[in-house]
């Protein structure tokens, strides 16, 4: 699933550069294809639909319970099958279910990504996963008690509209200057001023 092009990496891999220059901070930029593959749903909601459908022909047919039987396993084949199709699958599994799978993965990127060992706790990451249409900002301890979460919250949502709009690009860039400006204002550049992490934005497989 492409959410952004090559040119655009780039765009952004620049724009992280350029806000690192201005604060000790670190800032990693994440994109997932989505953040589960939930497999689970064509098969339990096909076998909801197959247990449904003996109860009618059972009470008002005289069809044999084989011939029913034959027919419950050949609608749960056949729902299995077509909810594997993926814009089904995921409109099977609620929404609360996706933004949890998705907030999971964004902390294991936080993790991953080594954004918790940075001097000072300043890493910030910015994940969006694609399937789910969720995004998230995860700020370590020291930045996260000087920035308010409705500060976090405005900049995800600007982000969130530009990629809607099909400017994923222009998104990523204007969210990691302003979470730059952020750092840059409570996290100024030290004598060393080392990066620790990479500036491109990474794209991770599907789960």
């Amino acid at each position: 699933m492409t959410l952004i092009s090559e040119a655009d990496k780039e765009r952004v891999a620049d724009a992280i550069t350029e806000a690192e220059r201005t604060t000790s901070g670190e800032i990693v930029a994440v994109i997932a294809p989505d953040s589960g593959s939930y497999l689970h749903a064509p098969f339990l909601w096909a076998a909801l639909a197959a247990l449904a459908v003996p109860w009618p022909f059972i009470h008002w047919t005289w069809w044999s319970i084989q011939y029913i039987y034959l027919m419950q396993i050949g609608v749960f084949a056949v729902l299995a099958v077509a909810f594997m199709y993926e814009p089904l699958r995921l409109a099977l599994v609620p929404r609360s279910l996706k933004q949890a799978r998705a907030h999971r993965r964004a902390v294991e990127q936080f993790l991953v990504q080594n954004l918790h060992t940075t001097e000072g706790r300043t890493g910030v990451l910015i994940f969006v996963s694609v399937a789910e249409r969720y995004a998230e900002i995860v700020a370590d301890a020291g930045i996260h008690q000087k920035v308010s979460e409705e500060t976090w919250g405005a900049i995800v949502k600007d982000l969130t509209d530009h990629i809607g709009r099909g400017a994923a690009g222009e998104g990523f860039v204007r969210a990691i200057e302003s979470v730059g400006s952020h750092l840059a204002q409570h996290f100024p550049p030290g004598p060393r001023n080392s990066q620790e992490l990479a500036n491109h934005l990474i794209v991770l497989p599907s789960e």
